[in-house]
């Protein structure tokens, strides 16, 4: 004692209560303003997330009631069906036209749109427009594009004698007309996001590398591929999950077709639920989807995180 208060160890200890107690009310606030969040996750996700693998383990009723406990029957009745294996490879093969497509032609869109010249308004609204176009509305206007009979596109083979393609109606074009479809339609969000970040670039760094010589190619690739990497892992990790869920273009182009060359795994859960009236079986080849999608990021995230620069 000093003075009648004290000292050492019996004084911290109401601070540390008060501490403890701060840290309480900060946690208690932190939860409830992330309460209406959680309520509507648990509601849309995890609550459907948790039924749905449920369901995969039992063969279902017309109406979708539980029915014969399977437990992984289902998912080895997948896993050994030709008709999935080839789901899966058709949704590998669209996701390879696809993703690495829109990076490719919106990175350069990008750089053109962030040129400072009269007009530039205009253009980069013109490339950006897609994103307000529902993929409803750009299958639509695909399907006329490539539609035997009155679409543009064999019109224009036909002016320089070459032979008409089918392309929604020949297996070998159909899913690149689909993939096609998809690129255009996400062309918008690629070009505004890199576009976003390509104004973040440092003039800085940009005159440095051209007071030391560099070149347009060397500034393009030493100086603004770095500073935008992180925008164009997003792209291509979000664009991935996206593409893998693509089921709108393709009900109405192709409707899986021709000769499955289109049934992506979205389209067969479709198909195998409101067709086959076979639920059980749906819900599983959606839990296997939930699953690769989970691989496919973390391995974007392991293999192509390494070359993004945060600055």
């Amino acid at each position: 004692m000093s003075g009648g208060r004290p000292v050492g160890p019996a004084r911290d200890v109401p601070r540390a209560r008060v501490r403890a107690q701060a840290d309480l009310r900060a946690l208690a606030q932190a939860g409830a303003y992330l309460l209406p969040s959680l309520v509507v996750f648990c509601v849309f996700v995890f609550y459907p997330l948790v039924r749905n693998l449920e369901l995969s383990l039992y063969e279902t009723t017309p109406f979708g009631g539980l029915g014969l406990f399977t437990g992984a029957g289902n998912y080895a009745q997948l896993l050994g069906s030709p008709a999935f294996l080839n789901s899966l490879r058709v949704t590998f093969l669209f996701a390879l036209y696809t993703v690495p497509a829109g990076i490719a032609l919106g990175l350069p869109l990008a750089l053109l749109a962030n040129r400072r010249i009269r007009g530039i308004v205009v253009y980069r609204t013109a490339y950006s427009f897609t994103i307000a176009v529902s993929i409803a509305a750009a299958a639509l206007i695909w399907h006329w594009l490539l539609d035997p009979n009155v679409g543009i596109l064999d019109y224009l083979l036909t002016l320089v004698h070459l032979p008409k393609v089918g392309w929604l109606t020949d297996p070998r074009w159909a899913l690149p007309a689909v993939a096609a479809t998809t690129v255009w339609k996400d062309l918008g969000f690629n070009v505004v996001v890199l576009l976003a970040a390509l104004q973040g670039v440092p003039d800085e760094l940009v005159e440095a590398a051209r007071i030391d010589g560099a070149g347009q190619w060397g500034v393009f690739r030493s100086v603004v591929v770095p500073a935008i990497s992180p925008a164009l892992f997003f792209v291509g990790v979000v664009s991935t999950i996206g593409v893998v869920q693509s089921f709108g273009q393709i009900h109405i182009l192709t409707q899986g077709g021709p000769l499955d060359s289109t049934n992506v795994i979205v389209y067969s859960i479709y198909r195998n639920a409101f067709f086959n009236f076979r639920f059980g079986l749906a819900a599983a080849q959606a839990m296997i989807l939930f699953v690769l999608v989970l691989v496919l990021t973390g391995l974007q995230f392991a293999v192509f995180e390494r070359w993004v620069t945060y600055q």
